[in-house]
C-alpha cells in the first residue's frame, strides 16, 4: 500500500497538483496512522468517526406576525379627527365661547388623547400609535393651559406644561413622534421667552432675533444630547433643524450675517460628519438643505451682489468636487 501511495503522490507532484513538501507531509501522516493502528488494533478508524451523525441544527425561532396596520391607521385618523374637531370648534366659536367653554374643550381633548396613549402604553400595544397620541395630547394640554391662564403668563405656563408632559412621554414611551413634538414645543418656547421674558418693551425686533437665535442654538444642543439616549437619527436631524432656525434668526439680526454663516455651517458640518460615520441619508439631506438655503442668502446680504454670490458658489462647488475626486483617487491607489 505504501508503494501505491508513493506512486500516486509522485504522479500528483509531477502534474503540479501537489508540491513536494505537501506530498511528504501526506506520506508522513499515513505512516503515522499505520503505526498507530498496529500499536492499538482496537482503536476506531478515522473513516468510522467521520461518519458520526451530525448534531441537529437548532430550529429558528418562530417569526412573529406584523401588527395589524389597519388598527394603526384607524388610531392615527381618530386622533387627527379629534384634534381637527377641536380646532374647528374653537376657531368657529372663539368669540362666542366663554372662558369655561374654551378651557373645557381643550382640557377634554387633551384628556382623551393622553388617556388613550396611557391605556395603549399600559397594555403594551401599538407603541407608535401611543407615542403619536401622546404627542398630540401634550400640545393640546399646553394650549388648554394657555387658554385657562391667558396673557404672557399663560403662554409661558402653556409651554412649560406641554414640555413637562413631552418629557414624561419621552422617558416612558421613547417614541420618535414625541421627539418631533418636543422640538415644536421648544421652538415655540424660544419665541415665547424671547418675546415675553427676555426682550424689553422698548427693544427692537432685530435685537429679539439675536436672542431667539441663541435660544435655538441651545435647543440644538439639547437634541444633540438626546440623540445619545433616544432615536439618534431623529434627534440629530432635529438638532440640525434647530441650527437652521438659529441661522434664520441671525439673518434678521442687525449685522448678523457672519453669525448666520457660522451657525449655518457648523450644523451641516456636524451632520455630514455623522453621515460619513453612519451612512444615514437623513443627515446628508438635512445638512445639504441647510447649506443650500443659508449660504446664498447670507452671502447676498453681505455683498448685495447676486452675480458675485453665484460666482462664489460655483467656485466653492468646483473646489469641493475637485477635493472629492482627489481623495477618491488617493483611496483607490491605496
Amino acid at each position: 500500500m505504501s508503494s501505491r501511495l508513493d506512486d500516486e503522490l509522485s504522479r500528483l507532484v509531477s502534474a503540479g497538483v501537489l508540491r513536494q513538501y505537501q506530498a511528504e507531509s501526506i506520506r508522513d501522516a499515513a505512516d503515522a496512522e499505520i503505526d498507530a493502528a498496529l500499536a492499538d488494533p482496537g482503536r476506531s478508524r478515522p473513516q468510522q468517526t467521520a461518519q458520526a451523525p451530525e448534531p441537529a441544527k437548532p430550529k429558528p425561532p418562530p417569526v412573529e406576525g406584523h401588527p395589524n396596520a389597519l388598527v394603526e391607521v384607524l388610531g392615527y385618523i381618530g386622533g387627527a379627527l379629534l384634534l381637527g374637531a377641536v380646532a374647528l370648534l374653537t376657531l368657529a366659536n372663539w368669540g362666542e365661547m366663554g372662558r369655561a367653554a374654551r378651557v373645557s374643550t381643550g382640557t377634554t381633548a387633551a384628556v382623551v388623547l393622553l388617556g388613550a396613549a396611557v391605556v395603549l402604553a399600559l397594555l403594551r400595544r401599538r407603541e407608535q400609535l401611543s407615542s403619536a397620541l401622546a404627542s398630540l395630547g401634550c400640545c393640546v394640554a399646553g394650549f388648554a393651559t394657555f387658554v385657562a391662564i391667558e396673557g404672557e403668563t399663560g403662554r409661558v405656563a402653556g409651554v412649560a406644561v406641554a414640555l413637562a408632559l413631552a418629557a414624561v412621554g419621552l422617558w416612558w414611551l421613547e417614541g420618535s413622534s414625541l421627539l418631533v413634538a418636543t422640538f415644536g414645543i421648544l421652538a415655540v418656547g424660544v419665541l415665547v421667552i424671547t418675546a415675553d421674558v427676555l426682550t424689553p418693551d422698548t427693544g427692537s425686533a432685530a435685537n429679539s432675533a439675536g436672542i431667539a437665535g441663541t435660544g435655538f442654538i441651545i435647543v440644538a444642543f439639547v437634541f444633540a444630547m438626546l440623540g445619545l439616549v433616544r432615536d439618534q437619527v431623529t434627534s440629530w436631524s432635529l438638532a440640525g433643524a434647530a441650527m437652521f432656525s438659529s441661522s434664520i434668526c441671525w439673518l434678521v439680526q442687525e449685522r448678523g450675517e457672519i453669525m448666520a454663516l457660522a451657525v449655518g455651517t457648523a450644523g451641516p458640518a456636524a451632520l455630514l460628519v455623522a453621515y460619513g460615520r453612519t451612512r444615514r441619508s437623513a443627515y446628508a439631506v438635512v445638512g445639504c438643505a441647510i447649506l443650500l438655503v443659508i449660504w446664498p442668502t447670507s452671502l447676498y446680504q453681505l455683498t448685495d451682489n447676486m452675480a458675485g454670490v453665484a460666482i462664489g458658489l460655483v467656485v466653492a462647488s468646483g473646489v469641493l468636487l475637485l477635493a472629492v475626486l482627489m481623495l477618491s483617487r488617493r483611496r483607490s491607489n491605496e
